[in-house]
């Protein structure tokens, strides 16, 4: 019998917290083998505003996750979204002074730590992933891995990402006390990518916009690596809380409307095409025309589009994304969405979803679980395969994880 890891992850979002577990076996083929999805009401916009209900969301959504794989889970990816995620570029220089100018492990960690020392963020912030881009080496760019190599100047370009201090430990603090570990807060663009991009997309030059309840995450790829990445203060939920108003109908059932009969754009609602809507209270139902919900979600969206649009021209990188936009996330289930937004941004356009896997992907066969499965992913390809890692972290892990653990075990 083949021996087996696992690894897990965890996306809390808005509207939902989703946890999944994949299985690693000996010849590093991965297997979803559990997930655990539960409603979100802790959470706005990334951000905890109920420590009680998002922990207690996290455990349940941990406890199915469990059931399912039949694995316990003790350290969890957590992915992180919102808008106090903010990002920027830096560029380190060294100097390779030693008499043989070859560049060392050591060389690289010292050109890392320069590009960080360039950037440091202000004291109420912290540092959430340095993603080293390429090295350039006298001059010479293009540079993948620069150890072994000669050259007297070493440079390196980086992608800086930094969160609130306190919004990432209130973060920590909910997954504590629920009572699993955080092996590494992830990105949620970089998590997601994980799951719906290809190696050639990436390295060609996209755009991915995961659409979520309460956020729409943007990371911008080239040459391999993120280069841009933003969140949008907007999602899918303002889709279905203008729908709720505007029809004068429960959220519950602004939501139903939405995913039974909504459309990116009014041309897509064919003519003498119905819907029934509920009203607010005990009175008869409402038939209107399907039109009408379509002309309530596309000014939304188009808003979302042009936000979008915004934000690529700002990151410089408009010209260098020839592959277009990769849409995921629980919106991206809008009828016509692809095509939408392929007309407002001039940009090629499809929806992505988690593939390449085994095990139980019918389960996570939607854009809704890129996230959570991006997660496992990302820690399978760059992180530990134990469900348990031990560290002597920096930064917010490092500083945080010890008085949390006080807390979590005097509440």
């Amino acid at each position: 019998m083949p021996r087996k890891e696992h690894i897990a992850g965890l996306d809390i979002g808005t509207t939902k917290v989703c946890a999944v577990v994949g299985e690693v076996d000996d010849e590093g083929d991965i297997h979803v083998a559990g997930v655990g999805s539960v409603p979100s009401t802790g959470i706005r916009k990334g951000v905890v505003i109920d420590i009680d209900a998002t922990t207690g969301a996290i455990e349940d959504a941990v406890e199915r996750a469990e059931r399912m794989s039949g694995a316990e889970i003790r350290g969890l990816y957590v992915g992180v979204s919102g808008e106090h995620i903010t990002s920027t570029n830096s560029r380190g220089i060294v100097a390779i002074s030693r008499g043989d100018h070859e560049i060392s492990a050591a060389d690289v960690e010292r050109v890392v730590d320069a590009a960080r020392m360039a950037a440091l963020p202000a004291s109420d912030r912290e540092i959430v992933h340095l993603l080293p881009r390429g090295f350039v080496v006298d001059g010479h760019d293009g540079v993948r891995n620069p150890v072994g190599m000669y050259g007297a100047r070493l440079e390196v370009e980086t992608h800086i990402v930094t969160g609130t201090s306190t919004v990432l430990a209130n973060l920590l603090k909910c997954v504590q006390r629920a009572g699993v570990e955080v092996e590494e807060i992830v990105l949620e663009p970089l998590a997601s990518a994980e799951a719906v991009l290809t190696s050639a997309e990436r390295e060609l030059g996209v755009v991915q916009a995961d659409i979520g309840g309460g956020t729409t995450s943007i990371g911008v790829f080239t040459g391999g690596g993120l280069c841009h990445s933003t969140i949008l203060p907007v999602g899918g939920h303002h889709l279905t809380s203008d729908i709720a108003v505007g029809l004068r109908t429960p959220v519950a059932e602004a939501e139903k409307l939405k995913i039974r009969y909504g459309a990116a754009s009014v041309a897509d609602a064919a003519e003498g095409e119905l819907v029934e809507v509920f009203n607010v209270g005990d009175r008869a139902p409402r038939v209107l025309p399907r039109r009408v919900l379509c002309e309530i979600i596309e000014p939304r969206l188009q808003e979302i589009c042009s936000l979008m649009r915004l934000q690529i021209r700002r990151s410089g990188y408009a010209h260098l994304v020839p592959a277009g936009i990769v849409l995921t996330g629980g919106t991206a289930l809008l009828r016509g969405i692809a095509k939408y937004v392929s007309e407002k941004l001039e940009l090629s356009a499809r929806v992505g979803m988690p593939e390449q896997l085994g095990g139980l992907l019918d389960a996570v066969n939607s854009p809704i679980y890129s996230t959570g499965v991006g997660l496992v992913l990302y820690g399978v390809r760059h992180g530990s395969t134990k469900m348990v890692r031990t560290t002597n972290g920096h930064g917010i892990l490092g500083r945080v994880r010890g008085w949390l653990r006080e807390v979590v075990q005097g509440a």
